[in-house]
C-alpha cells in the first residue's frame, strides 16, 4: 500500500503572512489593513483620504511584498515539528499559490526553517492541482490543508475522496472567520491538527 499524502497551504498555514503583510502596508505604503475583513478589497484603505485600496492594485502590492518581503514572514508554532512527524509515514507537498518567480524564494525560505518538502506554485482555484498530484502519489489516504474556504470547496469538487482540514493560523483573522463549509473539520493549532492528521493516516475514513 502506499504512503498517505498531505498535501498543505503555506501562508497562514505554514508561515504567517497577514501580520508582516499589514505591518509593511503600514510602514511602506501607509495602508491600513483591516484583518477582520476578508476581502482584501475591503480590507485595504490608504489613511491619507480613507479610501479603498482598489482591487487592480492588490496583487502588485502583493507581488511586491514577496518579492522583497519574505524574510519578514515567521514559521507558525509547531508547524516544523508537526511536519516532521508526518513526514516519518507519509508523503509532503506544499501548494502555494504564488506565481512561478517565487518558487525559487519560497523553497529557500522553507528551507530555512528546517521545511523541505516539495513545493508546487499555483493560481487559482486547488481543486484540479489537487486532483493531479493525488493521481501522481496515489496515496492510501490524502489531508489537505489550507486557510482558504474556497479551495476546500474547490477540492470537494474536483478530489471528493480528499480529507479536508480547515486551518486559519493568525488568530487576529481565525476570530473573523467561519469554518469552512466544505471542510471536514477547522482546527487552528498545529498540535491539536497533528493528532486530527495522523488518526486519519492510520484510520481513512470516507471524505464524501
Amino acid at each position: 500500500m502506499n504512503k498517505p499524502l498531505l498535501i498543505t497551504d503555506c501562508d497562514e498555514v505554514l508561515l504567517h503572512m497577514v501580520s508582516p503583510f499589514k505591518d509593511w502596508l503600514d510602514e511602506a505604503h501607509a495602508i491600513d489593513f483591516a484583518l477582520d475583513k476578508e476581502d482584501f478589497a475591503q480590507a485595504l484603505t490608504r489613511r491619507a483620504d480613507s479610501s479603498s485600496v482598489a482591487s487592480e492594485h492588490i496583487w502588485p502590492l502583493l507581488d511586491a511584498f514577496f518579492t522583497t518581503e519574505m524574510h519578514r514572514q515567521t514559521l507558525v508554532p509547531h508547524a516544523d515539528r508537526a511536519l516532521a512527524t508526518i513526514a516519518e509515514v507519509a508523503d509532503i507537498v506544499v501548494l502555494t499559490n504564488l506565481t512561478d518567480q517565487f518558487h525559487a524564494g519560497r523553497v529557500a525560505q522553507l528551507d530555512a526553517l528546517g521545511i523541505r518538502h516539495r513545493v508546487m506554485c499555483n493560481q487559482g482555484g486547488k481543486g484540479a492541482p489537487v486532483a493531479r498530484i493525488v493521481a501522481e502519489y496515489e496515496p492510501s489516504v490524502t489531508v489537505f490543508v489550507d486557510d482558504l474556504g474556497q479551495h476546500h470547496a474547490s477540492v470537494a469538487k474536483h478530489a471528493p475522496d480528499v480529507l479536508r482540514l480547515h486551518m486559519v493560523a493568525e488568530p487576529r483573522v481565525a476570530a473573523h472567520r467561519p469554518p469552512a463549509p466544505a471542510a471536514h473539520a477547522r482546527i487552528d493549532d498545529w498540535t491539536e491538527a497533528l493528532r486530527w492528521i495522523m488518526g486519519h493516516f492510520a484510520e481513512p475514513l470516507d471524505a464524501q
